[in-house]
């Protein structure tokens, strides 16, 4: 999969149907920056939204996966009857990433923000060799923070019981930048973190974020993650 090439296709399709950049944000929930960072390669969708753009535009997700220009071929059920095909399985933005052929063998366990303070896009993948992780466009939605912070640090735990331990983290410390602008450009992507399906406590994964202001003071947010079923259930 190239991921130039991906860019490439979804700028085309969104000119090849006369829309903006702000028009095409809207359509899926996003904003027009995000969009600006697909078309420029720098930013993958999640995969739950290039499924649903697949479907809009009637491209075959293998064909968009791979920059061609492919149109998805309609079924006579779908002329006849004009149903509606349901995506019910989220899959995870990294599956992008090591795209396969056999990607059924993978199983994906979505992840949420369980705080009222951010947004998030994550998900755990797992086959019968391991378990990776990837958690995407983070947004704060707690106010209107216009504070500046020359440091601000994002950390990914795994907690069991008292047992607290780090998984990644993402820094920041050239200049001043709001909060807002930060998340903006966060991601984790741990590839192959462990070589089974693991079993999450309740709240068995966190993130935290530490942000120091221009006058010296640390900002300090906890964000406690909600994985929807376990590995196996």
């Amino acid at each position: 999969m190239n991921q130039e090439k991906v860019a490439e296709f979804i700028r085309k399709i969104r000119k090849e149907h006369h829309l903006t950049q702000a028009e095409l944000a809207s359509k899926y929930g996003v904003t027009y920056q995000a969009v600006s960072k697909w078309e420029n390669g720098k930013n993958i969708p999640d995969i739950s939204i290039l499924k649903q753009m697949c479907e809009d535009f009637q491209i075959d997700l293998n064909d968009l996966l791979e920059g061609s220009t492919a149109k998805k071929k309609i079924s006579k059920k779908w002329l006849i009857g004009g149903g509606i095909l349901v995506f019910i399985v989220l899959l995870s933005v990294f599956m992008i990433f090591f795209f396969k052929k056999d990607q059924e063998a993978f199983q994906f366990k979505t992840l949420s923000s369980n705080c009222d303070n951010f947004n998030l896009y994550g998900s755990i993948a797992y086959d019968n060799q391991k378990t990776s992780i990837y958690i995407s466009n983070v947004t704060y939605c707690g106010g209107d923070d216009q504070n500046r912070y020359t440091n601000i640090e994002c950390v990914l735990y795994e907690l069991d019981g008292k047992t607290k331990e780090e998984v990644s983290r993402y820094t920041y410390d050239d200049g001043a930048i709001t909060l807002e602008e930060f998340l903006q450009n966060v991601s984790f992507h741990i590839d192959h973190y462990s070589d089974e399906c693991k079993m999450y406590l309740e709240n068995g994964l966190q993130m935290e974020i530490h942000a120091t202001k221009e006058d010296g003071e640390i900002v300090y947010y906890q964000i406690p993650l909600t994985l929807k079923d376990n590995c196996g259930v």
